[in-house]
């Protein structure tokens, strides 16, 4: 051990003489020490931040020890206790600052990831989008000049032009509508005046209008409202998400099938379940049902006909953001001839 009344220079000397053998008692702690953080780097930020504090007191306690060979004198032993009282002060904090470090990570990450998806998302939208409108677009200007031109002169051919012309500029109201409502929901300024909404009402307006299109299809439309729920809502909002789902079952479901829409409670929920005949949605894209543009594939039964146009892939997606506006919960899968889409919406207080 060093004398504090030695000289100065001959401290520096007994130091130098001891520093070798100290290297060689720390080093390979040292080394240890790298190679379990090396082992350990994939695992848990936690983890690392432990060894990271674990290390550098072991290789001081090897040292301190080796030096003063073994021998447990006062000395020794009031280094040994501050080393620990140092390792159980600073070890909580490594690990209180790893955990919140992990998390700020995963968060970041997360974050990130809804980033890029949401990016991938409007950059889909828009390509969906442009070709969606070209088409109307490109059939009614070819109309137009068509009938600028005098090229269809009698008059069952120009009205036959002008039903044409008035369908396609429907279809473009109805898409641009959808886009509307679909940038109030993401912007988060969806502004809601609740009231209670007798859920059966609704159903049945939906069903008087959607009537028509199904009879066009030859496709049955049943339901069951037994059960009449109430629940807290505004009338329109709902009346939209009811809308969408039955027009897209209408849409997916081949000629003479079936969609059926039911009413009913369970517990303090009410549920809205609108089941179609489209065959099936492969288990890879149920997940995706609600994104915005997603259509799925060739497994969604298109209309034969052509009658029916395909969608613009914003219904659902508007239909999830509504029903999650009004703090409910939607969900798809699969259900005996074709698809289940299930709405559950909080009761009304009586």
């Amino acid at each position: 051990m060093i004398d504090p009344n030695e000289p100065f220079a001959n401290m520096v000397g007994h130091a130098l003489h001891i520093l070798p053998f100290a290297l060689a008692l720390v080093l390979p702690v040292v080394a240890v020490g790298t190679a379990l953080l090396y082992w350990v780097r994939r695992g848990s930020l936690t983890t690392t931040m432990t060894v990271l504090v674990l290390v550098p007191m072991a290789a001081v306690l090897t040292g301190v020890l080796g030096v003063s060979g073994f021998m447990f004198n006062t000395t020794l032993t009031t280094m040994a206790l501050v080393c620990l009282l140092v390792l159980l002060v600073t070890l909580p904090v490594a690990l209180v600052l790893g955990r919140a470090i992990a998390r700020r990570s995963v968060w970041e990450h997360q974050a990130r990831e809804r980033e890029r998806a949401a990016e991938a998302s409007r950059r889909e939208l828009v390509a969906w989008i442009s070709h969606d409108l070209r088409t109307p677009l490109a059939g009614i200007r070819a109309m137009a000049e068509a009938l600028a031109d005098g090229v269809v002169s009698s008059p069952p051919e120009v009205a036959g032009y002008a039903s044409r012309i008035s369908g396609e500029t429907r279809r473009l109201s109805g898409m641009v509508d959808d886009l509307f409502e679909l940038s109030r929901i993401t912007a988060g300024a969806l502004e809601l005046t609740m009231s209670q909404v007798a859920l059966g009402e609704v159903v049945s307006d939906v069903l008087a209008a959607q009537t028509p299109v199904a009879q066009r299809k030859r496709v049955r439309v049943l339901a069951d409202a037994s059960r009449a729920p109430v629940v807290l809502g505004s009338d329109p909002e709902l009346a939209r998400v009811v809308r969408n789902l039955v027009s897209n079952a209408i849409r997916h479901t081949p000629p003479d099938g079936t969609v059926a829409v039911q009413i009913g409670v369970d517990g303090a929920d009410a549920v809205l379940a609108v089941d179609d005949g489209c065959g099936g949605i492969p288990d890879a894209e149920l997940a995706r049902v609600f994104d915005v543009a997603f259509r799925g594939s060739a497994a969604r039964t298109p209309s034969p006909s052509g009658e029916e146009q395909v969608g613009g892939g914003l219904g659902l997606a508007i239909a999830k953001g509504l029903v999650e506006a009004h703090r409910g919960r939607i969900n798809a899968h699969n259900h005996g001839p074709g698809c289940r889409f299930e709405v559950r919406l909080p009761l009304a207080a009586v």
